[in-house]
């Protein structure tokens, strides 16, 4: 309509019939423009706030074609070749939403249903902006080139952690796998002896498992340094007999944690346990424990033989008794600060060594308290082994007595060479407890 159309249609001064003729200029324009900033400023709230509503709603074709992008440019660096530190000194900004924490409270699931849900999400206020001074960590000696974690070294609210960060090429299977042991893990529930888990990356690429980082990494190393002669950089350090005994306590309360939460540990050794900078000593190596609970086989090639009971050498079931076995070895491995079991015997003998009521050598610098706990630990029929309450009242027994004064020291630095071939690896790994 036009504008002498509308001073015809109305008489001068009346307001409301030019509103009308004005209608859809005055009033429902405007409207539709304020409905729009609107909905675009919630958009923006939800996107800014809570992004995880947006991906809900999003179309599935768009959520595609964005997340392989973003995925590609957090990844940036994470799968470089080892030495290069790409990542040193850089920030990995996390979104928002990605950060998930684990809940403590004992009214969750308990592990030994051996169902695990998804961890909740970590509340906002709580967020990291990101990890700091990201570095790869160094690796020695046995695992797989192909595995999918690559393992970080890492700054996050001023506080030292290890990233067990999920590889792009990963399978989906490999990522139910990380997500599932992510869950397992987070269910396990606090203990002063196991590591402390933070949190978890799972919403974005890459899926980051977040675990405090401990000094002294894990225990078979430190006892290496332990050694008198060692080479590196390190100061060596002093270990006494009482400080084993301790130490040892303090494995044993974690493995009797897992046994009453029906779990088996099933690869209990100096490797799978980690040492802060006070010595304390927190069991770890918990991936065979999560596939044990998933029914999932372990593998032989991943087996170290030289560490298991009669009983899974026989490949009979596993039983609590079996990780009592172990964690004689793992005295063992103390108080020779790292050497071998068995070192005369190969893989394919041990058994029938066993069979024949052999045991391990009492070492030089092991007291009478110390190996009768070995020998406790250790004995052929599963009947005969001490229970996991007798080992710590032994333990406990054991330090009143230990010597606090003398310092363990064994004259030869490692020779990985012959610590590989005596231990019973076909080949090496990259050696890591992560």
């Amino acid at each position: 309509m036009s504008v002498s159309e509308a001073d015809y249609q109305c008489e001068p001064g009346d307001t409301i019939c030019e509103i009308r003729v004005y209608e859809q200029e005055v009033i429902v324009v405007p409207v539709l423009l304020l409905m729009s900033f609107l909905v675009t400023l919630v958009f923006l709230l939800l996107l800014r706030f809570c992004p995880e509503k947006v991906d809900r709603v999003r179309p599935q074709s768009v959520a595609s074609v964005v997340r392989p992008q973003r995925s590609r440019r957090n990844l940036q660096g994470i799968d470089a070749p080892l030495g290069l530190n790409p990542l040193e000194h850089e920030s990995i900004a996390l979104d928002v939403p990605t950060y998930s924490t684990f809940p403590t409270s004992q009214s969750q699931n308990r592990a030994s249903t051996h169902t695990y849900t998804s961890p909740p999400e970590l509340p906002r206020q709580r967020l990291p902006e990101s990890f700091n001074a990201v570095s790869a960590l160094p690796l020695s000696c046995w695992t797989k080139p192909n595995e999918p974690v690559s393992l970080y070294r890492a700054r996050m609210e001023h506080r030292d952690v290890i990233l067990r960060v999920l590889k792009d090429a990963a399978s989906a299977s490999e990522r139910q796998s990380f997500l599932g042991f992510a869950s397992f893990l987070s269910q396990l529930g606090p203990h002063p002896f196991l590591p402390d888990v933070m949190g978890i990356v799972s919403l974005r690429a890459p899926l980051v498992i977040v675990i405090e980082e401990l000094e002294n990494r894990d225990l078979l190393s430190f006892l290496w340094r332990c050694r008198q002669d060692h080479v590196g950089n390190e100061a060596p350090c002093d270990l006494t007999e009482k400080q084993i005994f301790i130490m040892a306590k303090q494995v044993a309360s974690a493995l009797e944690y897992l046994h009453k939460k029906d779990l088996l540990h099933g690869n209990l050794g100096a490797r799978s346990v980690l040492v802060s900078r006070e010595l304390t000593a927190k069991l770890w190596g918990l991936g065979a424990t999560y596939a044990k609970s998933q029914g999932a086989p372990v593998r032989d090639d991943l087996i170290q033989k030289k560490w298991q009971a009669p009983e899974l050498l026989a490949r009979r079931a596993a039983t609590d008794s079996s990780d009592v076995w172990s964690f004689g070895i793992l005295l063992y491995e103390m108080v020779t600060l790292g050497d071998a079991p068995f070192p005369d015997i190969s893989v394919n003998e041990l058994l029938q060594y066993l069979q024949r009521g052999k045991t391990l050598k009492r070492p030089a610098n092991c007291s009478n308290s110390l190996y009768s706990i070995i020998k406790v630990c250790c004995q052929w029929k599963e009947q005969d082994r001490a229970t996991l309450a007798e080992v710590i009242r032994k333990l406990q027994s054991g330090e009143k007595g230990a010597n606090d004064r003398s310092v363990i020291r064994v004259p030869e630095p490692i020779n990985m060479e012959k610590y590989m071939q005596e231990a019973g690896y076909s080949q090496c790994y990259n050696y890591t407890v992560f």
